[in-house]
């Protein structure tokens, strides 16, 4: 039997990749030491599990991580780091087709001037590779992993890439490396020249970015990356129960579809719970569950394009910052609401008689009374609804939107 099912994150499913393809070599797995940044965050039921299956997000088995038993005396111990071994080879994803392990780019490309790419290339660099190719074929390495490429998306830096090869004069190739982005600068640049060397069958040449885009590179940077005020973005409002939060999301909403230049979908809490998130309970689980499925359709929106509005209670912060995580891996701009109401205000406006009913011990795990709030250290704007006007509360948000100054 297969042990328990994991499915890493992004940037662990690119490094769980390179791993598996010898870009890494000659480190194999997760958590070597000798490859400080490719590490494997497991969740605390899994970690001592001698067995996990490392899956994709659509459930597809990838990989079997294991760790055979050593014996200690009386005990038991998992050895570290784990092995892993392949199970399946990702078939699917824009220029799957590009993505050559090591060994193929030796045997295909033998001799060829390696240029590692990891945003798109200028006039300048393109005449400096047909300087030092010589005549010699050429091989682009698009470094397309998650948080790697700059200026583009990882599919805009291959369609820039792509664009590029056409315009050199030797014969160039281009494969796609999914080497993803650490957080550490330093860091990072020495895993990417670790990863280059593996794949290189001849000189490697880094290049400048000096100079212009030619034309044909800067109209897929233009596609790629869209003015400000085409961005996707989300706007999530948080804060307690009665608060002013969807009054606030429901005139946003009207203003945008007012104007008419963009699309904009509502994600209202009441409204997402009698449909998304039907069956869901009020429990914290249930309550993370509900707000990461607006996250995730949020994400989702912003991606294409389109503007969503959330406004949810979401009172715990870890939620708060995985929905923004979300967002911005999708390339879109994430602007949190905090709608500061205090609680007293909030019960005095309770039509419902949530407040009461809770303070009765009726309502399990409410909001402000029986569960916590926790207040978001990182909000873009915070809003104090009390004793205002709809239109001057919302004042105070209108600035930090991407187009605030064509709305009326």
């Amino acid at each position: 039997m297969p042990g328990p099912q994991y499915s890493p994150s992004p940037r662990e499913l690119d490094d769980l990749e390179l791993l598996l393809s010898g870009a890494l070599a000659p480190q194999t797995t997760f958590d070597d030491p000798g490859l400080g940044p490719v590490t494997l965050t497991l969740p605390p039921e899994l970690r001592d599990a001698p067995e996990i299956e490392l899956v994709d997000p659509e459930g597809l088995p990838l990989a079997q991580l294991w760790s055979p038993v050593a014996e200690e005396g009386a005990s038991a111990t998992l050895s570290r780091p784990r092995t892993l071994t392949a199970l399946s080879t990702p078939a699917y994803g824009p220029f799957r087709r590009l993505q050559l392990t090591p060994v193929q780019v030796r045997e295909q490309y033998a001799g060829a001037l390696t240029v590692p790419v990891a945003g798109p290339l200028t006039d300048g660099d393109l005449s400096l590779i047909a300087e030092k190719a010589a005549g010699r074929d050429v091989v682009l390495l698009a470094l397309n992993g998650t948080g790697t490429p700059q200026d583009l998306s990882p599919v805009g830096l291959v369609r820039a890439t792509l664009a590029a090869a056409e315009l050199l004069e030797p014969t160039a190739h281009v494969v796609t490396v999914p080497l993803p982005s650490h957080g550490d600068p330093a860091t990072d640049h020495a895993l990417g020249q670790h990863v280059v060397a593996n794949y290189a069958t001849g000189d490697v040449l880094g290049v400048p970015g000096d100079g212009e885009w030619p034309d044909e590179i800067a109209a897929i940077v233009d596609q790629d990356q869209p003015a400000e005020d085409q961005r996707g973005f989300v706007v999530f409002f948080t804060g307690l129960s009665g608060s002013g939060k969807s009054t606030l999301a429901r005139a946003l909403h009207d203003l945008i579809l007012e104007d008419g230049r963009r699309t904009v979908t509502s994600l209202d809490g009441d409204v997402v719970r009698r449909n998304l998130s039907a069956g869901l309970t009020f429990s914290r689980a249930d309550r993370e569950t509900n707000i990461r499925r607006i996250g995730w359709v949020a994400a989702e929106i912003g991606r294409h394009r389109g503007i969503a509005i959330c406004s949810p209670i979401a009172p715990f912060d870890e939620t708060r910052k995985q929905v923004r995580q979300m967002v911005e891996d999708a390339g879109a701009e994430f602007v949190l609401v905090h709608v500061t109401t205090p609680l007293e205000e909030c019960e005095r406006r309770d039509r419902k008689g949530l407040y009461a009913r809770a303070r009765a011990g009726e309502i399990p795990e409410f909001t402000g009374i029986s569960s916590p709030y926790e207040e978001p250290e990182d909000a873009t704007v915070r809003i104090d609804t009390t004793g205002r006007t709809i239109e001057d509360a919302l004042g105070d948000l209108m600035p930090h939107l991407p187009f605030h100054k064509d709305l009326t």
